[in-house]
């Protein structure tokens, strides 16, 4: 493992490595509101180990990168599509596998669009279409809207509350599997622990741009897989479904019973299924 902060288009934006960087590069890009501490490090350390170079980074307003005012909008979604291709750059990679959760699948549409030429394959993990489509599929849960709205009196000095708040909402993002409560308490720590203002996460929600690219996905010619949970109430599995009709020649890999989430029962069919992929 090796972390460091890089100044990419600009901006400070923190990145760790894992493994041989010999190896086939596998790009991690996480969702909106979540730092590269949700890539669990044995996740990490597992795809490492199954021979490929790992890179995961905090987007901007997360973690150590480059963080704004709460309640301001500074960057559009190609800004953070352009900061995934500066982290390539920084590490000298021409070509890398793209693996996105959530947003991170959107960005890595944007990325399949914008830099052909840098993407060898697509992982699209719990995410959505780019485009007009996704207004007419199922919407989020309220459940996960009513405890961002608990954001507003959370004391941010406090680290406990700050904690307990990080880890419980990936409660309201779990399917039927086992929440894992040690499991996301102690990446809610070490986030806590890394961040340089906690409240410049909520920033990700005025997040706008990339109108150019609205549906083209079916422009995307390199390899995608699709991998969505069964039970996931922030973008509900009909929004997997419409990904694999967007994109040519997308497979798609059902996990029954998962959420909006990286279950550690997952992990061995999402590092299994990527390491095929990108074979």
């Amino acid at each position: 493992m090796s972390e460091q902060i890089l100044k990419i288009n600009k901006v400070d934006i923190c990145t760790e490595s894992f493994g041989n960087p010999k190896d086939p590069a596998v790009l991690l890009i996480m969702g909106a509101m979540s730092s590269l501490d949700w890539w669990d490090d044995d996740f990490c350390l597992l795809l490492a180990d199954s021979g490929r170079f790992v890179i995961r980074y905090d987007h901007r307003d997360l973690g150590r990168s480059t963080v704004y005012e709460p309640g301001t909008s500074n960057y559009t979604i190609t800004d953070l599509a352009d900061d995934a291709a500066g982290v390539l750059d920084a590490y000298s990679i021409e070509r890398a596998s793209i693996v996105g959760m959530s947003l991170g699948g959107m960005i890595g549409q944007i990325l399949a669009l914008r830099y052909p030429e840098r993407v060898n394959t697509l992982t699209i993990i719990a995410s959505s279409v780019f485009g007009t489509v996704m207004e007419k599929l199922p919407p989020m849960d309220q459940s996960i809207l009513d405890h961002h709205a608990k954001s507003a009196s959370i004391d941010w000095s406090n680290r406990e509350t700050v904690i307990a708040y990080l880890a419980d909402g990936w409660k309201t993002l779990a399917g039927s599997k086992p929440y894992e409560q040690e499991r996301m308490y102690k990446l809610a720590k070490r986030e806590a622990d890394r961040a340089k203002q906690i409240p410049s996460r909520f920033n990700h929600a005025m997040l706008a741009g990339g109108d150019e690219y609205f549906d083209r996905m079916g422009e995307i010619s390199v390899p995608v897989l699709i991998i969505h949970g069964t039970e996931d109430p922030a973008l509900p599995y009909e929004h997997g479904l419409a990904l694999v009709k967007a994109i040519p020649q997308a497979e798609l890999v059902t996990l029954d019973g998962s959420g909006h989430e990286i279950h550690s029962e997952d992990w061995d069919n999402i590092i299994g299924s990527v390491i095929k992929l990108t074979s």
